[in-house]
């Protein structure tokens, strides 16, 4: 009689059965994970935070300005909430209530103590909410490498870190005051805490980060809400809508108090972009290569690695979570799934950044608008990607990573794992290569655009050692407005910042009116069509007591040009776009970026008193 034996049914404890493709699982381990299995040893905390703290003050102490957008709807309201003074633009009008007071009282509880201790000292008080906007990035994103290397492994956890710290896109992303940035935050940590199987925090952090955040960037935080809804529904579910009861029910409030009505600048918002807030004629029109090739200016060949992710999702699937794969199917859908067409008519700036994030990875979008501002910033388009990428810079840093750590996985025989030693050996090698070639151009990028375009922050800063100008002093701005870098570098001697005519027609920012309410007035001259206000411009030179222009190599004469009215005090060296090569001023290549490129001089003049 022929004997049977009876196995035992597999743990879930036990690793996966032997695969043809290699896995974390096959490697040499140092301890015993859970259920007695061996795996390798997991990065912890204090190399994330030490290497990401670094980068991030860096960024914080160098990162130019690269959004007008930043400046006048998120630094000058933050101003006026400290000093009583500042830019106000037509979204923050009380009739349109299209921004939120909630966001800016976050940053404000850095800014209000911060201009206690620095007293007049402004400057100071920006960098002190830009080192905060730095720690937030730090927090999050170890959160996230931690996450990935406690449940994908070191290697994977270590390029994420790498390319976290000195990409592009994340070393200008991470301390930049802007929404989207916020979301990026957010992204990283619910990321965190759905690889921890904290699911509950995961999906009320990503309600944080779409309502106190970008409303638009809930396209990409639905992978991950939807599989935590998946694995424990009660718990996420009721962690969800309680933040977002309570941060909406917060909004409405605090709008209400610097708004004097009752309005949801979060609802106004959606509403004002899905069924559009102007004409078709103030809108503009941007192709998806412009979005392509700035995408690869911030992340060079690791943006193409990420859009390669889907070619090599078979391979990772197997390789880090044999049998599942969940991990993966929800990287590519933060990433490539979305197919969001019925957005095609959708006419404000914000979500057509949305759109042209989807036209990036192969969404078709029938129709793409802007802001006719852009029309003015074209020629002075400094930054590679502009803020609506920001929240999935991290998960194009953890596909990219993906996609290096694969590389010879590629290569193995299917039925044969030893064969092919040679090709998987040498694209062992390859991946450390391919990840210093990614950052190498990264730095390069990083480098170029802080040392070409500086100027305007640093020319500011030379106002506050002029102050026997006396009190009352004016400040004067023409073509050069996009580039104002806020009124915390502004001192308190100057009276005012005025703008000059050059041939702008849309509507600019004018200073918040405090006789007349405030942040909760609602002034005749601002309006959503874009239209020039009578009162936005300064009708008498005279009463300007500094002048700040960029002089170009262009065949037409500056009003600093007239020395026997303007005494230059500063003068840096501005990168010149129209006459530089693209690759050289794209990145920085050693001698031959100061050779091939143009410079124009950013002057700050003082006027001549007789």
């Amino acid at each position: 009689m022929a004997l049977t034996t009876r196995q035992r049914r597999p743990l879930p404890s036990d690793p996966p059965p032997s695969s043809p493709i290699y896995t974390k699982y096959d490697k040499p381990s140092r301890r015993l994970g859970d259920g007695g299995r061996e795996e390798e040893k997991s990065l912890g905390w204090f190399v994330p935070v030490f290497a990401l703290g670094m980068l991030r003050y860096m960024s914080a102490t160098t990162n130019i300005i690269h959004d007008c957008d930043e400046v006048f709807n998120y630094w000058e309201p933050l101003h006026y909430l400290l000093y009583k003074s500042g830019f106000q633009t037509w979204e923050y009008s009380s009739e349109f209530a299209l921004r939120s007071y909630l966001y800016i009282l976050f940053h404000e509880l850095v800014g209000r103590p911060a201009s206690w201790l620095f007293a007049e000292d402004k400057v100071r008080v920006f960098y002190a909410v830009r080192l905060f906007l730095g720690l937030l990035s730090v927090t999050t994103d170890a959160v996230l490498v931690v996450a990935l290397s406690r449940k994908y492994g070191r290697r994977l956890a270590s390029y994420t870190l790498a390319m976290l710290c000195l990409t592009s896109g994340c070393f200008f992303a991470s301390t930049s005051f802007l929404p989207s940035s916020f979301s990026m935050y957010a992204i990283s940590l619910a990321s965190g805490f759905f690889l921890l199987e904290k699911y509950a925090m995961a999906v009320a952090v990503s309600a944080a980060g779409v309502i106190l955040g970008w409303p638009f960037s809930i396209l990409a935080f639905l992978p991950v809400v939807f599989y935590s809804l998946a694995r424990r529904f009660k718990q996420a579910f009721l962690a969800g809508a309680a933040t977002s009861v309570t941060l909406l029910a917060l909004s409405v409030f605090v709008d209400y108090q610097y708004y004097r009505r009752w309005t949801s600048s979060v609802l106004n918002l959606v509403v004002y972009n899905v069924v559009g807030g102007g004409e078709s004629h103030l809108y503009g029109i941007e192709g998806p290569l412009y979005y392509l090739r700035n995408a690869f200016n911030n992340f060079n060949f690791g943006f193409v690695l990420a859009l390669l992710f889907v070619g090599i999702l078979p391979i990772a699937r197997k390789k880090y979570a044999p049998g599942s794969g969940r991990m993966f199917r929800w990287e590519r859908g933060c990433l490539f799934s979305w197919d969001f067409r019925f957005f095609k008519n959708l006419n404000d700036r914000e979500l057509r950044h949305c759109s042209n994030l989807l036209g990036v990875l192969g969404v078709h979008i029938d129709s793409m608008k802007e802001d006719k501002r852009a029309e003015a910033l074209e020629k002075s388009r400094i930054f590679s990607t502009k803020w609506f990428l920001y929240p999935i810079y991290p998960l194009i840093c953890v596909a990219a990573s993906a996609v290096i750590e694969s590389f010879p996985d590629i290569f193995r025989d299917k039925y044969d794992p030893n064969a092919n030693f040679v090709m998987v050996t040498t694209a062992k090698v390859l991946r450390p290569f391919v990840l210093g070639l990614i950052l190498c151009a990264s730095h390069s990028r990083t480098f170029s655009l802080v040392n070409g375009y500086a100027a305007p922050i640093e020319v500011y800063k030379i106002l506050q050692h002029h102050d026997d100008a006396g009190p009352g002093s004016v400040v004067c701005v023409g073509s050069e407005w996009h580039r104002y870098p806020s009124s915390f570098f502004i001192p308190n001697y100057i009276g005012e910042v005025r703008w000059l005519d050059d041939g702008f027609r849309g509507l600019l920012p004018l200073p918040f009116n405090s006789t007349v309410g405030g942040t909760s007035a609602a002034p005749s001259y601002f309006n959503n069509k874009n239209k020039a206000s009578d009162q936005q411009f300064l009708q008498d030179v005279e009463a300007c007591t500094f002048l700040v222009e960029l002089q170009l190599n262009r065949p037409y004469p500056s009003r600093g040009s007239d020395l026997s009215k303007w005494e230059p005090i500063a003068a840096l060296p501005y990168l010149d776009r129209e006459f530089s090569p693209p690759l050289y001023r794209s990145f920085f290549i050693p001698y031959l970026w100061q050779q091939r490129n143009v410079f124009g001089l950013y002057k700050l003049f003082r006027r001549i008193r007789n």
